[in-house]
């Protein structure tokens, strides 16, 4: 997501079921194509399990108000390991730190109030992966998600000290990749709805089907044209109604927020290469069978889980799974939320991101 569009309230922790969405039409020759081309991108939606009892919950009192007005916290470039990259940095204790990575066509931004909820117990720093945001892109122009999990272990590595991780959607990726790769850079691993392989989709789920026609080679050049020429405004409030559970419940201020980032990225040439070549490479490493679960297995950290129950982009059912396949690890299921918890929901994924870091800080994590 380009840029955050929260509400100003959050939700409870609870599971509760989302029944999937009735026909819309698709074209048999549309379905095909995005089944053959595009199928870990999405998929219907079944209720996850999860006994809330056993996750620790921060007592909210001991977290900051969130401001629902709080502009994007001061960024600048910074060079680590031999990576440079913008970044969004949040003031707290000195001693620990969490490092915040944004999903596809997302930025620093999408974690402006989850980082100033959780800056009492770490100093934040959000990146913007090379070529999003403000990063400018690397020399190699790799985007496939190991040139990304490259540039994000060494600018990691070049901080000296073990950081808590947290991602969303492909940055949930990446951030599985770094931490499955080099352990001691790890605390602890939050994931919202990271992207993880699916073979069964369901375009139906999609607001817009030009969205995943887009990802396509060839067939994918006038969707991704049409899409372009969409004003900032307009792609604001489409990428609200993909990524929240309740497009509703969006404000005013952040939609115009998220409108000026889009503007502000279309004037970078490097902007539109790098989310198109990034998509590309995302989904043809699925389709070569490249696994993110068996990286997932290799996965040390304790790990928090957070998945709303209706994302449209990942499939909620693949929440069970992903628990399943990372040791160590817990799941927050979110009922009303969609793909961007953090963004939608602060106020009910920080209590759970502190408690785990309580929790592992005390030696009472248990996945």
């Amino acid at each position: 997501m380009a840029s955050g569009v929260p509400a100003d309230a959050g939700a409870s922790v609870r599971v509760t079921g989302w029944p999937p969405r009735g026909p819309s039409g698709i074209s048999r020759l549309v379905s095909s194509a995005v089944h053959s081309f595009v199928r870990p991108l999405v998929a219907r939606a079944t209720p996850a399990r999860v006994v809330p009892d056993r996750l620790p919950l921060a007592d909210p009192t001991t977290l900051p108000v969130r401001d629902p007005r709080r502009a994007a916290w001061p960024g600048r470039e910074v060079t680590s390991g031999g990576v440079t990259l913008h970044v969004r940095e949040t003031p707290g204790p000195d001693e620990v730190e969490a490092v915040y990575v944004h999903g596809l066509s997302g930025s620093a931004t999408n974690w402006t109030d989850l980082a100033g909820l959780l800056g009492t117990r770490a100093a934040g720093v959000a990146i913007d992966l090379p070529g999003f945001g403000l990063s400018r892109p690397l020399g190699s122009r790799d985007y496939s998600p190991s040139g990304h999990a490259d540039a994000l272990l060494c600018f990691l590595a070049g901080r000296g000290r073990p950081v808590h991780l947290l991602g969303n959607s492909f940055g949930g990726a990446v951030a599985i990749a770094v931490a499955a790769r080099r352990p001691e850079l790890v605390r602890t691993l939050t994931l919202v709805s990271p992207a993880m392989p699916d073979r069964r989709p369901d375009p139906r789920r999609v607001t817009d089907l030009r969205l995943l026609l887009a990802m396509l080679p060839g067939l994918g050049r006038r969707a991704r044209a049409e899409l372009a020429a969409q004003s900032p405004r307009a792609r604001a409030e489409q990428t609200v109604r993909l990524c929240f559970g309740d497009p509703s419940i969006a404000t005013e201020h952040r939609l115009a927020e998220a409108a000026a980032e889009f503007e502000a990225r279309a004037r970078l040439e490097w902007a539109r290469e790098a989310v198109e070549r990034t998509g590309k490479a995302m989904v043809a490493s699925w389709l070569r069978g490249e696994s993110l679960w068996s990286t997932a297995a290799r996965v040390q950290a304790p790990t928090l889980v957070v998945w709303g129950d209706r994302d449209r982009l990942v499939a909620p059912r693949l929440a069970q799974r992903t628990v399943a396949a990372v040791p160590g690890s817990r799941l927050l299921m979110l009922p009303g939320i969609g793909h961007v918890a953090q963004i939608e929901a602060p106020d009910a994924v920080a209590p759970a991101v502190a408690g785990m870091w309580d929790a592992v800080a005390a030696g009472h994590w248990q996945g």
